[in-house]
């Protein structure tokens, strides 16, 4: 492995990084914003990344007036002499140097990598990073390291520690057409993999269970067919779930029973909802209890007029209350009464180590979506909160719940300022981390998302985002913003991501890895493929 040196410190501050002036024959066009490299101090290694590169002259003269054709000779004659580059890089790590005579200095190894206190000196050697340098701080495959990519210049496994991805909740994000379910299937499958905890995956277009065909007429295998029966398909569309070859384990049924009024709440837009909507269903819930919503939908004009003259609300309000919520009467998978058993078993399958898939089939809008996702993951905080009671009483470890990681698309719709508070999701992402339960959020407009809800993100993998408001957003609360800016910008719209947060030890950009039957072996698929080989760009252009 090229151990090459790259140029030498000749300028720099704690707080504003390292300034590195390259060696001749060392090109800008050799690196890359974002490329992990080492500086080597006297007592220290320091794990850096490069944040900016800059071109320089020692005489103004030859900027001023630069030569009118200049060859390659010229070029080369003047490079490093008259010209120069220098790079700017920030150390976001540092290792002690062993030395088997201090104690301490062996402990730090032991230790690995730990956050910058210093600096190194003029004239320290900045190099190339070297695969036992990755291995030192990103970890080798194996266990809970997972490797999700290489590199962008090199072709070295970097690897997230999956035990701690899952401890917290976490984003992936990127614009329109990169990839953000592929990498999702991605970490998924990781963590399957490694066992790390079960998965709940609201699959609203069908990404994730069977094979899929991109645009170029490729297949793409789903996660029930890499893992088998380690995942349960629940469907809400009976058609879809009776699918020869691709049907589903259970028929969810939802009732209107089911249905509480922050569910109702939430689908405000959807429903076109008045602002007196809340305080009507307040109303109702206070006369009818639980079957509030059933006696609403099932009262006549006359009925209605009548209970609100004996309640006090307006019947205006309430007439076109229940013209709305008549939409969810008419979807297929809702009924006036179903038993919770059916969600209890699927958290119970959860506590067992099986990984469930919900998907939405035909009945994919914005509101299905919403409500049931909504509608489920409510019960799955209620029965982890009573696990974790459990668990916290017997102290027995059999009774301690696995831990459970929540797949939501469109996460902006369940966290948006607005509603964050009220959603089931907003209470998990800031409060159920103590429960075993967290989130991964997909989202294209992150800035959209609810900055204490981005701010409580452990781990954040990003695509190339354009939109300031959008770079903003995925660095509410990270340091070395502008290192990190600088290299989120350089990504490119495919196959790139800049990985930050509590699972690496420092951000890194990187090319992800391939999806095929190589990976799908290496996940324990079996060796018959659903379709040929499907390279990672063969992924891209699905969202």
């Amino acid at each position: 492995m090229s151990n090459k040196r790259l140029g030498v410190v000749v300028d720099g501050a704690f707080n504003s990084g390292l300034t590195v002036r390259l060696d001749p024959g060392v090109t800008t066009e050799q690196l890359r914003i974002g490329s992990f490299v080492v500086v080597e101090g006297q007592r220290n290694r320091y794990f850096s990344l490069i944040s900016d590169i800059h071109l320089k002259a020692t005489d103004p003269r030859l900027l001023s007036d630069p030569p009118r054709a200049t060859s390659p000779f010229i070029a080369h004659t003047l490079s490093g002499t008259s010209t120069y580059a220098t790079v700017e890089v920030r150390p976001m790590l540092m290792l002690e140097k062993p030395d088997e005579s201090d104690p301490r200095a062996l402990l730090e190894m032991r230790r690995g990598p730990q956050p910058v206190k210093t600096i190194p000196i003029h004239f320290a050697e900045l190099r190339e990073a070297t695969e036992l340098d990755f291995a030192t701080v990103f970890g080798k495959e194996g266990g809970v390291y997972f490797a999700m990519g290489t590199p962008l210049t090199m072709d070295i496994p970097i690897c997230l520690n999956l035990a701690h991805f899952v401890e917290r909740s976490d984003g992936i994000f990127g614009q329109s057409g990169t990839g953000k379910s592929f990498l999702a299937r991605l970490v998924i499958c990781g963590v399957i993999k490694s066992k790390v905890a079960v998965n709940l995956i609201f699959d609203m277009h069908d990404e994730y269970a069977f094979d899929k065909q991109t645009e170029d007429g490729r297949w793409v295998k789903g996660l029930r067919q890499i893992f088998g029966p380690q995942v349960l398909i629940y469907s809400l569309d009976e058609e879809l779930a009776r699918r020869s070859g691709r049907n589903a384990d259970v028929t969810l049924k939802i009732g209107l029973n089911q249905i509480e009024e922050a569910d109702v709440i939430l689908l405000s837009e959807e429903l076109n909802l008045r602002q007196t909507a809340e305080a009507t269903i307040g109303l109702l819930r206070d006369h009818f209890r639980g079957q509030w919503l059933l006696k609403l939908l099932q009262m006549t004009q006359e009925e209605l007029e009548e209970w609100c003259k004996n309640s006090g609300a307006h019947a205006g309000a309430a007439s076109s209350l229940q013209r709305n919520l008549k939409r969810l009467q008419r979807q297929e998978y809702i009924v006036e009464e179903a038993p919770f058993a059916a969600l209890d078993d699927m958290i119970e399958s959860l506590d067992r180590g099986k990984h469930v898939i919900l998907q939405f089939g035909r009945h994919n809008s914005v509101l299905d979506y919403l409500l049931v996702s909504n509608l489920v993951t409510r019960r799955v905080r209620q029965r982890y909160e009573e696990k974790t009671r459990r668990y916290e009483e017997s102290k027995n470890p059999k009774d301690k719940p696995r831990p459970l990681m929540i797949t939501i698309e469109e996460a902006h719709k369940f966290l948006n300022p607005a509603v964050a508070r009220q959603t089931t999701f907003g209470i998990i992402a800031r409060e159920m981390r103590k429960y075993n339960v967290t989130l991964l959020v997909i989202d294209q407009r992150p800035s959209s998302i609810d900055p204490e809800v981005m701010s409580q993100l452990g781990t954040r993998i990003t695509g190339k985002l354009t939109e300031e408001r959008d770079i903003d957003a995925v660095l509410t609360g990270v340091s070395n913003r502008n290192a990190l800016r600088g290299a989120l910008e350089s990504l490119d719209t495919r196959q790139e991501v800049l990985i930050m947060g509590h699972a690496v030890p420092m951000p890194i950009s990187l090319r992800t890895r391939q999806y095929d039957e190589a990976f799908y072996q290496a996940m324990g698929a079996p060796e018959a493929s659903q379709g040929p080989e499907i390279g990672i760009r063969d992924l891209f252009g699905e969202d």
